[in-house]
């Protein structure tokens, strides 16, 4: 790997960043076609059905692809979907030299990309910035390798993890200006879960608002919505979390958002599904008491049971501060 090669990575990753809204169930891919010294043309994974960012960044640098190298976040794809296979692109463009950040543990490619391009001589390096990768493409590396979708887990509460005041009340506990950047938490995921009691008492839409674009995730009550409830329409589920998350994950819900209440964020801690927690704190002090806590239900009997997660970003929103946490 040559100091090129990474910080070509890093700019293939903030072109596939553009692609991360849309994207899914498919992989939210960055691609550079780099000759000359010089990015010639870039690409990122269009909707579902239809071109990938290979192709994308194939088709923005025509003639000058020829000889030149590929840098691309994901394994090209070898199979036909609803798309054409990406490696036959490559081959036809005459691209030498493909830089792949990570191996797509999709069956249907899982190193028979790399392989093909190989076989046709083009020389492949792999695992570039792997780290970074695989942080970016998180959400649809685990689909692809458990089935189920990543679980997100969002809670905004004050410094000492009140979600809610004595009498209930709840709006707002956090600034604008982080209640919009939750919005695109909500805009990344395909379905948010909530139990029917914050139902009941917030009467949430749970769209995703970002501007003037409202998007609409599968919406998902633990228990039962009332009748006319803004939530509708929705599913509505009870019983075991795991088999719901089976149930998402063949709906082609790469990433999950679990929004509430306190005993539906305990419920998914206590059962170890969390993958991600991303927690809004507001610089205010409540008193968490019972089930005003963020985590009301969740019990931890010893230190050596303690849950603990690694922090990977901590930053300033509006008046607020966003903990983004791997569990």
């Amino acid at each position: 790997m040559s100091v090129d090669d990474a910080a070509l990575m890093a700019e293939a990753i903030a072109e596939g960043d553009k692609a991360r809204l849309h994207a899914p169930p498919n992989p939210w891919v960055g691609a550079l076609v780099w000759r000359d010294g010089v990015v010639v043309a870039a690409g990122h994974t269009q909707v579902p059905g239809e071109s990938h960012a290979e192709v994308e960044a194939l088709r923005r640098a025509g003639e000058r692809a020829r000889g030149a190298t590929m840098v691309v976040t994901l394994e090209p794809c070898c199979h036909v979907g609803r798309t054409g296979p990406c490696v036959e692109a490559i081959l036809e463009a005459g691209v030498t030299r493909v830089v792949v950040g990570s191996l797509d543990p999709d069956p249907r490619v899982a190193g028979r990309g790399v392989a093909a391009l190989r076989a046709a001589g083009v020389e492949v390096e792999v695992g570039v910035a792997l780290e970074a990768v695989r942080a970016q493409l998180a959400p649809y590396l685990w689909h692809r390798v458990t089935g189920r979708p990543y679980v997100v887990l969002k809670v905004a509460a004050t410094l000492d993890g009140a979600v809610a005041m004595s009498d209930g009340s709840s709006r707002w506990i956090t600034s604008e200006a982080a209640r919009r950047d939750a919005h695109l938490v909500r805009a990344q995921s395909q379905a948010i879960v909530v139990g029917a009691n914050t139902v009941r008492l917030d009467d949430p839409t749970l769209t995703a608002r970002l501007g003037d674009v409202t998007l609409e995730p599968l919406r998902v009550v633990l228990g039962t919505a009332p009748e006319g409830a803004r939530v509708r329409p929705c599913w509505e589920r009870q019983g075991d979390l795991g088999a719901l998350l089976d149930e998402l994950g063949e709906h082609d819900v790469v990433q999950v958002l679990v929004e509430g209440g306190a005993q539906v964020a305990s419920a998914f801690v206590e059962a170890g599904l969390v993958n991600h927690v991303v927690w809004y704190v507001a610089p205010a002090l409540a008193g968490a008491r019972g089930p005003r806590a963020a985590l009301a239900t969740l019990s931890t009997p010893s230190i050596d049971a303690l849950r603990r997660a690694r922090f990977l970003d901590v930053r300033r929103v509006g008046e607020d501060v966003r903990m983004d946490l791997e569990v």
